[in-house]
């Protein structure tokens, strides 16, 4: 008899952005006139830029080659890739990595969500809250937060991140933590922390022999030039810290698909016996395993966004972007609401009006403006009384979504 894991049947009943997608479908089925804008998702909208298209076509032509055809490519990615990457990514930041210990993947969550595999089921994990929903998702899928009770697990440590502690969250205490996920630029608050603060998350992981899982999706978008871009700016975290990367909001790969990871190889785990195992043989031995790499084509796309052509285009779009996000953050303020984010992130956080839930905001706004944001609850405990507005959309409609939300709140 095959048996379910059962772990996955703990999982939430829906994703956040599946019930999210569910009930705007609802109401366009009530509303089959109206014009719904969304600002919740965080999906680009800006075309790819001329050099990612012609270096996808040149490879495309060279794949219909006999001499240029190319099949399976190596499982930790092409080394023309990984090469741009630590010249033009780490380098100018005084970062120095080898070139086995960057590994392409097909997009930052892929990565983000399979490297607990390497980690012993009963790791205790901590969280800054709210969060990226799949960094918790995923360590449900395998047993390691135990039960879900009154909006949270009980095997996971919550550090809140709130406008009360500044979005600085506070070193764990207590019961040390294992494993560590920080995310800066942060998803979905839109704040980030400077060297200090991270240095202190470095200092926590090197004396409890913790591992930090970091997420810098979002580093292309910063703005202050004293925030770090890379964990590994930070002295030490080359021993505790793996770091995860990701072209879709930097360059519009959201459907191309390609990121990459870097797995240090000073960063290491313990058995139970005290052995010391380097992460970065045990990721190569399991994406050799169960990953048959990036597309050719998506990393020719990706070489390209580090020509110097490639850079000014893809720095225009992100520009685009943060445009519509201080507009964003402007207007919204204007109109009373408490704001943050959105100067060093495309992500604006705002906190819900006259004591509404998450979800009550999203619905009032919804029916009301016919205007989509996503609703904080669905990120963490600590996302309740906020929502989430992304910057990905086009000027044209986040200024008609604006101008909805003004006559709708001058209404109320």
């Amino acid at each position: 008899m095959a048996l379910v894991n059962i772990h996955f049947l703990n999982l939430q009943q829906n994703y956040l952005f599946a019930d999210i997608v569910k009930k705007v479908n609802a109401f366009r089925v009530m509303h089959p006139k109206a014009d719904v804008i969304s600002l919740g998702i965080g999906d680009v909208t800006q075309p790819l830029c001329p050099a990612v298209v012609e270096a996808m076509h040149k490879a495309v032509d060279e794949m219909a080659t006999a001499d240029g055809f190319r099949g399976y490519g190596p499982e930790q990615g092409y080394d023309f890739l990984r090469e741009a990457i630590l010249k033009n990514d780490f380098a100018p930041r005084g970062v120095h990595l080898s070139i086995d210990e960057v590994f392409i993947n097909d997009g930052a969550k892929s990565d983000t969500g399979n490297f607990q595999e390497l980690l012993h089921w009963d790791n205790f994990i901590g969280v800054t809250d709210p969060i990226y929903p799949v960094y918790i998702d995923s360590n449900v899928m395998i047993g390691r937060c135990g039960t879900y009770r009154d909006g949270r697990w009980t095997n996971v440590r919550y550090m809140p991140t709130t406008a009360e502690n500044g979005f600085t969250p506070e070193l764990p205490k207590g019961r040390p933590v294992d494993v560590i996920y920080l995310c800066f630029p942060n998803n979905p608050t839109g704040t980030v922390i400077n060297k200090q603060e991270l240095r202190k998350w470095v200092n926590y992981a090197l004396k409890n022999d913790a591992l930090i899982l970091f997420d810098a999706a979002y580093q292309a978008y910063i703005r202050d030039p004293d925030i770090p871009h890379s964990i590994y700016e930070i002295r030490g975290a080359r021993k505790c810290a793996v770091e995860f990367r990701s072209f879709s909001k930097t360059a519009g790969f959201t459907g191309v698909r390609c990121g990459y990871t870097i797995v240090p190889k000073d960063v290491s785990v313990s058995t139970f016996e005290g052995e010391r195992i380097p992460l970065n043989q045990l990721w190569l031995r399991r994406q050799c395993t169960k990953f048959n790499g990036t597309s050719y084509i998506s990393q020719r796309a990706a070489e390209a966004i580090y020509s110097p052509e490639g850079k000014k285009q893809i720095q225009h779009t992100i520009d685009y972007y943060m445009q519509n996000a201080a507009h964003m953050l402007s207007v919204l303020r204007n109109l009373g609401f408490e704001c943050y984010g959105g100067e060093n992130a495309p992500y604006i956080w705002m906190r819900t009006p006259d004591g509404s839930t998450s979800w009550q905001f999203f619905e009032q706004l919804l029916y009301g403006a016919n205007v989509v944001c996503t609703p904080g609850v669905g990120f963490g405990p600590s996302g309740e009384g906020y929502v989430r507005f992304t910057a990905f959309g086009s000027h044209e409609k986040t200024e008609e979504a604006l101008q909805r939300i003004e006559k709708w709140k001058n209404q109320h």
